[in-house]
C-alpha cells in the first residue's frame, strides 16, 4: 500500500488513536512533514505519530526503530525520536505505525548549521557515542555493503545528475569516487550506524545541532558511511575540526572512504530533490544546495 492507495488526514490519525491509544486521542494534533518514507504529525507539546505512507520498506523501519533506538537513545548527547508506543494493521489503516517523542527544532537543510566549530564538536560527539560495536543480531543495511559494491549506484546517479545538467564538473566528482573505492575496506567490529545522515534528518537551533530523526535506516557496520555527514551538514571551515574531535579518531582509509559515501549522498540528495519539484513524496527543493556544496568542497579539497 502506497500514498496513492490511502489518504493520510487529521481525522484518520484521530481515529487510529482512539482505536490503539485511547487516552492520547484528546490531544492536539497537526502535520509536521511528509518526508520519504513517512507522514509525522505533531501529537501534544511532546509526542508525535509517524505513519508509513510511499514506500512498503517502512513497515520493517518502523518495527526496527521502535525495536532498537529505545536502546540507544539514552546514551546518546542529542535528542531522537524515541517510540513510546507500536500500534499493529488494522481494517482502517493495514501498515504499522508508532508514537514517538517528538524532537524540537529545525530540518538543517532549511536552517544549516552556520555556527562551524559549534556544530563539528556536536556531530563529532553524537557519532563518537553511537559508534559503539554492534551486538550479535543488530539489523544489517545495503549501506553496510564495502563501498566498491556501490559502483553500479553510483555510475547511474552520476550520469542521471550529469545528463540533466546538475553537475558543473562530473569528472571531478568520479575522480574523488575512484580514490574512495581504491581505499582499503573497514576491518574493525561493525559499529551502530543512523545510516541516513542528511540535512534533512538532522535538527539545528541557534546555528549549532540539536537533534536527529529518522532512524529508519539503522544498522551495523563501517563508520565510513556516517562520517560522510560532515561534508553535507557542516559549513566549509568545519570538516577538519569534526574529524579530529571524533574518538577513535578516523584512520586515513575510513576518511577516504567517507568522502566516497559523501558523494553517493550528495547524488541522491540532487536527483531526489530534483524529483521532488516534479512532486515525487518526500523530495524537496531544499534538498539539493547542501548537496551541491558538499560536491564542491569534496572536489576542492581533492584538488589541494
Amino acid at each position: 500500500m502506497t500514498s496513492t492507495e490511502i489518504e493520510i488526514t487529521a481525522e484518520l490519525v484521530r481515529d487510529l488513536l482512539r482505536d490503539q491509544h485511547p487516552d492520547l486521542a484528546g490531544l492536539p494534533l497537526r502535520l509536521g512533514a511528509r518526508g520519504w518514507d513517512n507522514q509525522l504529525w505533531r501529537l501534544g507539546d511532546d509526542l508525535a505519530v509517524r505513519l508509513p505512507w510511499a514506500t512498503p520498506s517502512a513497515d520493517a523501519l518502523l518495527r526496527k526503530e521502535h525495536e532498537w533506538l529505545p536502546v540507544l537513545a539514552p546514551r546518546l548527547p542529542l535528542p531522537v525520536p524515541v517510540p513510546q508506543r507500536l500500534s499493529e494493521p488494522s481494517e482502517r489503516f493495514p501498515r504499522p505505525w508508532i508514537v514517538t517523542t517528538w524532537v524540537p527544532g529545525t530540518p538543517a537543510d532549511r536552517a544549516p548549521a552556520t555556527r562551524g566549530a559549534e556544530a563539528a564538536d556536536t556531530l563529532a560527539a553524537f557519532l563518537t557515542a553511537l559508534h559503539r560495536p554492534a551486538p550479535e543480531g543488530a539489523p544489517a543495511g545495503r549501506r553496510g555493503e564495502p563501498l566498491p559494491d556501490h559502483a553500479e549506484g553510483f555510475a547511474r546517479g552520476l550520469a542521471s545528475a550529469t545528463e540533466q545538467g546538475l553537475l558543473p564538473d562530473p569528472d571531478a566528482v568520479r575522480a574523488v569516487w575512484e580514490d574512495a573505492v581504491t581505499a582499503p575496506d573497514w576491518t574493525g567490529p561493525a559499529v551502530w550506524l543512523h545510516g541516513d545522515l542528511h540535512p534533512a534528518n538532522v535538527l539545528t537551533a541557534d546555528g549549532t545541532f540539536c537533534g536527529v530523526i529518522d532512524f529508519g535506516d539503522l544498522f551495523a557496520g563501517d563508520p565510513a558511511c556516517d562520517l560522510a555527514a560532515a561534508w553535507i551538514l557542516l559549513p566549509d571551515d568545519a570538516v577538519d575540526r569534526f574529524y579530529a574531535a571524533c574518538q577513535p579518531a578516523p584512520d586515513p582509509a575510513t576518511l577516504r572512504r567517507a568522502r566516497g559515501w559523501a558523494v553517493l549522498k550528495a547524488l541522491a540528495c540532487i536527483l531526489i530533490g530534483e524529483a521532488g519539484v516534479r512532486g515525487r513524496p518526500g523530495g524537496k527543493r531544499t534538498w539539493g544546495p547542501p548537496a551541491q556544496a558538499s560536491l564542491r568542497r569534496l572536489i576542492a579539497t581533492a584538488r589541494t
